[in-house]
């Protein structure tokens, strides 16, 4: 492939000078060998590629379909890459300075309706077993507190035992938060801690002692993975008879809010219970206040049946 060498000579600086995540650099590499096929298809170096090649290939990516979200991410590893060839003095100028990111709105965020997150946890607790108990625990703690995924998986078995009807989380910035824990949520909890250690055998844990974390894993963190998560909730998903590009932690998050929203919670508590350190970030939710808004109006203005 042409430019294979360069484009893993940047994906080794990314994670050696920049600490890129696997997840990071798995995302350059897809978009890099996209463009890098493309120009290749026309007989063109992709290291040589000048504004009018981008252009064409952001043409190329809109004709798919792509969102601009998307497009926007592909230009954006393009312009690091295109940096990097700068850096090593592999070229003397930057093809992507006069291009333009494609412009995005602000995509509303996707929900689960009430009727399917109740599928969903009835779906959940359908299993007792202990697998079962630790999938139902997963979702009704999920739901019930708007977590992070990754929030929830590093959770510690100390964290849900100073007051059953709260959680302390620890966010973004190492900061804490308290988040409140509904009656539901607490027995699924219980249910599950009951069985905990029957997850992983005596033999897995090193010298018999419990790491204490609340989803204990064989895995190299000691704890079950977000991809792993996301895996049981599509599984589930498919049980509950909900297409699982529908469910994932971030969309059972987003329910959490919205719901909350919809049945009167004010947007302040909602971005403490959500751990927004701005609340611009909670403010994509408004469109669920005025749409509540609307009815009440709607239904409670005494002018509002009457014809203009």
């Amino acid at each position: 492939m042409l430019g294979g060498a360069n484009i893993s000579l940047f994906l080794e600086m990314m994670a050696a000078e920049r600490g890129a995540s696997l997840n990071t650099l798995q995302a350059y590499q897809r978009d890099l060998i996209r463009f890098s096929d493309f120009l290749q298809a026309q007989g063109l170096k992709p290291d040589r590629a000048q504004a009018l090649d981008i252009r064409n290939y952001l043409e190329d990516l809109t004709a798919e379909d792509l969102s601009p979200r998307t497009q926007a991410r592909h230009l954006s590893s393009l312009k690091q890459y295109f940096l990097f060839l700068m850096e090593e003095g592999l070229r003397t100028d930057n093809p992507i300075a006069e291009i333009d990111t494609p412009k995005m709105g602000q995509a509303l965020p996707k929900f689960l309706s009430v009727d399917d997150t109740e599928k969903l946890l009835a779906a959940a607790r359908d299993v007792q077993d202990k697998e079962g108990l630790r999938l139902h625990a997963l979702v009704e703690l999920l739901y019930a507190t708007g977590m992070r995924v990754t929030e929830l998986v590093s959770l510690k078995v100390s964290q849900t035992q100073r007051d059953p009807r709260i959680l302390t989380v620890r966010g973004k910035g190492n900061k804490e938060r308290l988040v409140p824990l509904s009656r539901t949520a607490r027995k699924a909890l219980d249910s599950y801690i009951a069985q905990r250690k029957n997850i992983l055998s005596t033999s897995d844990q090193k010298n018999d002692q419990d790491p204490g974390w609340l989803f204990p894993s064989r895995g190299k963190s000691g704890y079950l993975t977000r991809h792993r998560v996301g895996q049981l909730l599509k599984e589930l998903a498919i049980k509950s008879g909900i297409d699982p590009k529908k469910i994932s932690p971030h969309i059972l998050r987003h329910a959490f809010a919205t719901h909350l929203l919809e049945n009167g919670a004010d947007l302040r508590s909602v971005q403490k219970m959500l751990g927004h350190s701005d609340i611009s970030t909670t403010q994509i939710y408004t469109h669920v206040l005025q749409d509540r808004l609307q009815r009440l109006v709607q239904d409670h203005h005494p002018l509002s049946s009457k014809g203009s």
